[in-house]
C-alpha cells in the first residue's frame, strides 16, 4: 500500500526537477514568432518527447547501473550531489528561464521546421526532461528497493506532472502575463531550495546505506 506522504514526496520531487513554471518563459521565447496553432503543437510535442525520454530512463536506467556494476548507495550519493548542484544553479544562477531562453535559435523561415526543432530543444531537453529529472526517475524506480507496483506509481505521478506541465504551457500567455519573468524566477528559486533539501536527504540516505552515519 502507498501512503499519502510517499505520494506527496514523489510528486514534489518530480514537480521540482521538471519545473513546469520555470519552463514557461522558455516556451514563450521559443514560440513567440509562431502561430497559436503551431505553438500549441510545440507544447504537445515537447511534453510527449520529454515523457518518452523519462520513460526510457525509468525502463532502462537500472539496467545501465547493473551493467556498470554500480550499487544504489553510490548512485544515491552521486545523484544527490548532482541534484544539489542543479538546485544551486536554480537558486544562484541566471535561472532556468534566462539561461534556456538564450538557447532558442533565431526564427526559421519555415515555421513548421522551427516548431519541430524548438519542441525538442530547448523545450523537451533540457527544460522539461532536465538532467535532474532523468536522475530523479532512476532513483525513484530502483529495482532493488521498489516493487513493480511502486515503479508504476512513480511513472503515473510523472505522467500527471507532465500533463499539468502541458496544461500550463497551453495557458502560457495569460499565466506569464500575471507572473512576469520576475515572478517565474522567484518560483524557480523556491523550487531550487526544495530540490536542495531533497538532494541532501538523498545523500544522507546513501551514507546510511553504506554505514557511514547511523539511521535517522
Amino acid at each position: 500500500m502507498f501512503n499519502f506522504s510517499t505520494l506527496l514526496s514523489e510528486f514534489i520531487t518530480l514537480w521540482v526537477v521538471i519545473d513546469p513554471i520555470g519552463t514557461l518563459p522558455v516556451f514563450i521565447g521559443a514560440t513567440a514568432s509562431l502561430e497559436p496553432r503551431l505553438a500549441r503543437m510545440v507544447a504537445a510535442r515537447a511534453v510527449l518527447t520529454a515523457f518518452l525520454i523519462l520513460l526510457l530512463f525509468i525502463l532502462f536506467g537500472q539496467v545501465i547501473l547493473d551493467a556498470l556494476g554500480l550499487g544504489l548507495p553510490s548512485f544515491q550519493i552521486a545523484g544527490g550531489l548532482v541534484l544539489f548542484l542543479f538546485a544551486l544553479t536554480m537558486i544562484f544562477g541566471d535561472g532556468k528561464p534566462s539561461h534556456e531562453v538564450a538557447q532558442v535559435e533565431k526564427p526559421l523561415s519555415d515555421q513548421h521546421v522551427q516548431a519541430r526543432r524548438v519542441a525538442v530543444f530547448p523545450l523537451a531537453m533540457p527544460s522539461i526532461a532536465s538532467p535532474g529529472a532523468m536522475l530523479a526517475v532512476v532513483m525513484l524506480t530502483d529495482n532493488d528497493r521498489f516493487s513493480m507496483a511502486h515503479q508504476a506509481m512513480t511513472a503515473s505521478i510523472m505522467t500527471v506532472v507532465l500533463l499539468i506541465t502541458l496544461l500550463i504551457l497551453l495557458a502560457a500567455a495569460p499565466i506569464l502575463k500575471v507572473l512576469r519573468e520576475t515572478g517565474a524566477a522567484v518560483v524557480s528559486r523556491v523550487m531550487g531550495m526544495i530540490l536542495a533539501a531533497v538532494a541532501v536527504d538523498t545523500v544522507l540516505k546513501g551514507f546510511v546505506a553504506i554505514g557511514v552515519i547511523p539511521a535517522f
